[in-house]
C-alpha cells in the first residue's frame, strides 16, 4: 500500500503505529516492545501488506544506529569499581549463565525438535541475553532498591556482553558449517577470525569512548555534548560495517568506557539521546515485526516454545548455582534467575545479523519466526517473573529515603584491620574516597575526622565506634561501616573490643540528619543485643546490607525519611 513511499513518510507511520501499540500494551501491563513487535506484524505482509521488504532494507542505517546506541546503553551500567565489592557473585552467576543456559537450551532444541545443530546453537547463545530496558523499567515503575537490584542491573550487563561475544563465536562456527567451500583447513581457518574480530571490535569502541571522555573535558553545553556523542555513536557503527566488525561489542565497549572513565558525566554517550530514545527503539521493534511471516509460526512457534521453557530453567538453574557458589543469601539464590528472564533488544539485534546473512538464508524465515516468537512470551512473561522476584527479594517499594541509606554493600567492609584507631578510621576514609567522587583528599578528610576524636572519643561502647565529620561535600550524608569479628582494642568507654566502626561524613547544611543517624546508629547497634550478635559476626558485606535495610530488628530505627523536610 505505501511500498513506494519515502524513507521520511515510512518512518512517520511506524513511529505512529509504535507508540499507540506501545501504549496499548502498557494499559495491558505489558512492555511497550511487546505491542511494537505486533505493530510490525500488521504493518508486514503477513497482514495488510502496508510495507514490503524493500522498505525494510531502506531502514537497516537506522536499525544499525539502534543497536550502537542500545549497546552503549548496555555497557554504560558496568563500572567496574561499584561492582567490585560483588564481584565473587557476579562472576561464578555470569559463569553459569555462559553454560547452564546455553547448554539447557542446545539440549532442549536437540532432543524435542529437528533443527540443525547450527541453528541450535545461534539459538542457544541467544538465549543468554537479557533486557536491560525491560528489567530497568520494571526496577523503576515498582521503586525498588537495594543490594538485589544492583546484582540484578549488573548482572544484565555483564551477560550481554558474554552474550554478544559467544554469539559472534557461534556465528562464525555456523557460517563455516554451511559454508559451501567448507574444507576443514577453510573451517578452522574461519573459526579463528572471531578471536581477533572480538579484539579489534573491544579496541575500537575503547578508542572512541576514549576520544570522546578527552573532547568533552571542557565541554558543559548540552548541544556540544549531544553532537560529539552522535559523532561517536555514528562513527562507531560506521567503522564496525566498513571494517567488518561486531556493531555490538564496539558500542557495548564504548559505553563501558565512558562508564569507567567518566563515571559522574552522564551528559554524554546514550544518554544525551534520552528524549527521542524511545522513537529510535520504536522503529527498531516495529521493524522486526514487519519482517515476521506468520506462516513461519507454525513450526517456528513450537520451537520457541521449547526453546523459552529451555531458556528459563537455564536461568533458574544458573541464578541458584551461581548465588550458592557467590556466596550470596537464599533470596539471592531463589529469586535472581527469575528476574533475569526479559529479553527484547540484543536477541532482535542478533537475530537480525543472522537474517541479513546472505550464509544463512536456507534458515531465515524460521529464525527469524523463533526468535521473535520466543521475545514475544519472554517479554510477555518475563515482566510478570521480574515483579515477583523483587517483591519476594526485599527490594520492592525501597528507593524511598531512610536514615541509613548511606551505608551499602558497596561501603561496608568486613575486614576491619586496626590494630588502632586512627589505622581503622583512615581505611573507612580510604573506602569512603574509593566509593564517592569527593572534592577532597583521603588525607584533608581523615584530618577533619580526627578532629573530632581529639575533642572526645566516639567508641561509644557495646563494641560501636561512630567516628564523624560535618564538611561540606555534597548534599547527603556519606561514609562507610567496617566489621571486626574478634573485636579492636580501641579507648571505648565500657573497655570493650570494638567490633563495628561506623564512619559519618555530614553536610553542614544538615545538623538535623546529622543528629539523626547517629541516634539510629546508637540506639540500634548500642543497645538492641540481637543486632550486635548478628551484625558483630556477619561474614560478608552483603549479609551486612541484608541485615541493616531488611531484618526487621532495624525497621523501627532505619526508618523512612520525610522528603519535605
Amino acid at each position: 500500500m505505501l511500498a513506494d513511499a519515502n524513507i521520511l513518510l515510512i518512518i512517520a507511520v511506524i513511529l505512529v503505529a509504535g507508540t499507540v501499540f506501545g501504549n496499548l500494551a502498557k494499559l495491558l501491563h505489558l512492555p511497550s516492545v511487546t505491542g511494537q513487535i505486533i505493530a510490525g506484524v500488521l504493518l508486514g505482509q503477513s497482514v495488510f501488506g502496508v510495507f514490503d521488504e524493500k522498505n525494510l532494507q531502506d531502514l537497516a542505517p537506522l536499525v544499525d544506529f539502534a543497536l550502537g546506541l542500545m549497546a552503549v546503553a548496555v555497557g554504560s551500567h558496568l563500572n567496574f569499581r561499584r561492582l567490585m565489592v560483588a564481584r565473587r557473585r557476579l562472576m561464578m552467576l555470569l559463569l553459569f549463565e555462559a553454560t547452564l543456559t546455553p547448554l539447557i537450551v542446545f539440549g532442549a532444541l536437540m532432543m524435542f525438535t529437528d533443527v540443525t545443530w547450527f541453528m541450535a546453537l545461534l539459538m542457544s547463545t541467544i538465549a543468554i541475553s537479557t533486557a536491560p530496558a525491560t528489567v530497568l523499567a520494571i526496577v523503576k515503575e515498582t521503586a525498588s532498591k537495594g543490594a538485589f537490584v544492583t546484582t540484578l542491573i549488573a548482572a544484565v550487563a555483564l551477560n550481554n556482553l558474554v552474550c554478544i561475544i559467544m554469539f559472534e563465536v557461534a556465528r562464525t562456527i555456523a557460517q563455516a558449517a554451511v559454508s559451501v567451500d567448507a574444507t576443514a583447513t577453510n573451517s578452522i581457518a574461519r573459526m579463528l577470525v572471531p578471536l581477533s574480530g572480538v579484539g579489534a571490535s573491544l579496541l575500537l569502541g575503547f578508542t572512541v569512548g576514549a576520544l570522546l571522555v578527552l573532547g568533552t573535558t571542557r565541554v558543559v553545553r548540552i548541544d556540544r555534548l549531544t553532537v560529539m556523542s552522535l559523532i561517536a555513536i555514528l562513527l562507531t557503527t560506521g567503522l564496525t560495517e566498513y571494517l567488518g566488525l561486531s556493531v555490538l561489542l564496539a558500542c557495548l565497549c564504548l559505553g563501558v568506557t565512558l562508564a569507567n572513565l567518566s563515571p559522574d558525566k552522564e551528559e554524554i554517550g546514550h544518554r544525551v539521546f534520552g528524549s527521542f530514545e524511545y522513537a529510535v527503539f520504536a522503529i527498531f521493534f516495529v521493524g522486526a515485526g514487519m519482517a515476521l511471516h506468520l506462516d513461519s509460526l507454525r513450526w517456528g512457534g513450537l520451537l520457541a516454545v521449547v526453546a523459552f521453557s529451555g531458556r528459563l530453567a537455564g536461568k533458574v538453574a544458573a541464578g541458584y548455582f551461581g548465588m550458592r557458589f557467590g556466596g550470596a543469601t537464599s533470596r539471592f539464590r531463589r529469586w535472581i534467575g527469575i528476574a533475569l528472564t526479559p529479553q527484547a533488544g540484543l536477541a532482535v539485534g542478533l537475530m537480525f545479523l543472522v537474517t541479513e546473512d546472505p550464509a544463512f538464508a536456507s534458515i531465515r524465515e524460521l529464525f527469524l519466526a523463533v526468535v521473535l516468537a520466543m521475545v514475544l512470551l519472554n517479554e510477555s512473561i518475563g515482566p510478570i517473573l521480574t515483579r515477583l522476584s523483587l517483591k519476594r527479594s526485599g527490594d520492592f517499594g525501597g528507593d524511598r529515603a531512610r536514615v541509613l541509606d548511606f551505608l551499602s554493600e558497596h561501603n561496608i567492609t568486613t575486614e576491619l584491620i586496626g590494630p588502632d584507631k586512627e589505622s581503622a578510621i583512615r581505611q573507612l576514609v580510604d573506602l569512603t574516597i574509593n566509593v564517592h567522587n569527593l572534592p577532597i583528599s583521603s588525607q584533608e578528610l581523615f584530618d577533619a575526622v580526627m578532629e573530632g576524636e581529639a575533642v572526645s572519643s566516639t567508641c561509644v561502647g557495646e563494641g560501636l565506634a561512630l567516628p564523624h565529620a560535618r564538611l561540606d561535600v555534597g548534599d547527603n550524608i556519606i561514609g562507610a561501616m567496617g566489621i571486626n569479628r574478634t573485636g579492636l582494642a580501641l579507648d571505648a568507654i565500657d573497655n570493650r573490643p570494638v567490633h563495628c566502626m561506623v564512619l559519618i561524613i555530614t553536610p553542614t547544611s544538615m545538623p538535623e540528619r546529622h543528629l539523626e543517624v547517629l541516634q539510629a546508629l546508637s540506639l540500634s547497634i548500642g543497645r538492641d543485643r540481637y543486632i550486635q550478635q548478628q551484625l558483630y559476626h556477619i561474614d560478608s558485606p552483603g549479609h551486612a546490607d541484608e541485615l541493616i535495610h531488611l531484618d526487621q530488628q532495624f525497621e523501627d530505627w532505619n526508618y523512612y525519611l520525610d522528603q519535605n523536610e
